[in-house]
């Protein structure tokens, strides 16, 4: 019989666990639980047996692919995949996919929440700004982004946006002004949402040169990766810039300096949070559970990222 792991160090809501159960049981599987394990061999020695694997922000690294020698396909609950090592699971023939579009509200509303808090002085007494009118540059225009501009459309702000992948004519149609660089977005932005990956064209990307282009009082908001960060070119950065602001889903390496430095100029959640909503905890769950058996009963890879 065809067997199932869900590996979560952070679980699923049950709601979520009872639905991915329902579907892998239903196309005749069997569901195997790996829930807030605290060591790696754990989760080393549940995938020996299993044909696929479901995980969160779980890292399934080179080590976890190797005990895995039944594995035939492995599915990130969410749409960012670097916690997968793709070049391993390509060298032994497994499927690595991810759930696009799952997680994107959750994402899209917390970037939207972040500014109005940094805005707002952290919520603490003090006269903050609104964010009506003020200009936002979507960096990456992808599922999430295009929810960041939709939201933001509601609050009156004015949308910027840059993306080489996305059609100018699709941006423009949906009332976003298009930019021709990133550098041109960042000089025009009151508000700066991230949305690009990380990989190796992105990583340490975001520095002092285009930090220091943003107009007075802009706000940085990255619910994306801290990876594309370059942490020595944001703490330079701010040194000379004592307007700019810098809120991230997840805690920078050197966010401890970072609080020393420049108080409640930044602002950074201990663990990631874009997804942690229930409707997204069970949306890309189910869309796991039905990638699998689509893919396991009817050769359906649509959603491969190692091709």
């Amino acid at each position: 019989m065809t067997k199932v792991l869900v590996a979560t160090e952070k679980p699923f809501a049950k709601v979520a666990v009872e639905g991915i159960r329902k579907i892998v049981e239903q196309a005749g599987f069997e569901l195997v639980l790996l829930e807030k394990y605290t060591d790696k061999a754990d989760f080393i020695k549940a995938v020996a047996d299993v044909d696929a694997l479901i995980v969160r922000s779980d890292k399934v690294d080179a080590a976890v692919i190797e005990a895995a020698s039944k594995l035939k396909v492995v599915v990130r609950a969410g749409a960012g995949y670097d916690n997968l090592d793709l070049a391993a699971c390509t060298a032994k023939g497994i499927v690595a996919m991810n759930t696009p579009g799952q997680n994107s509200n959750a994402v899209a509303e917390l970037a939207i929440g972040m500014m109005i808090f940094m805005a707002r002085t952290q919520f603490n007494p003090g006269t903050g700004t609104e964010i009506k009118g003020k200009r936002l540059g979507i960096h990456a225009y992808g599922n999430v982004g295009k929810l960041v501009a939709s939201h933001a459309k509601g609050f009156g702000m004015k949308i910027y946006a840059f993306d080489p992948f996305v059609k100018k004519e699709e941006m423009e149609k949906e009332g976003v002004t298009v930019v021709n660089s990133v550098e041109e977005l960042y000089a025009v932005s009151d508000y700066l949402s991230l949305h690009i990956p990380a990989n190796a064209e992105t990583k340490k990307s975001i520095g002092y040169n285009l930090l220091t282009k943003m107009p007075k009082g802009a706000t940085i908001i990255n619910t994306a990766r801290k990876e594309v960060i370059d942490e020595e070119g944001l703490v330079k950065a701010f040194e000379e810039r004592p307007d700019l602001k810098y809120a991230s889903d997840i805690m920078a390496d050197n966010h401890a300096i970072l609080i020393e430095k420049f108080g409640m100029r930044v602002f950074a959640t201990s663990k990631k949070m874009g997804a942690e909503t229930a409707e997204a905890n069970i949306n890309a769950g189910l869309a796991s559970a039905n990638q699998i058996v689509g893919l396991i009963k009817n050769g359906d890879k649509t959603f491969q990222v190692n091709k």
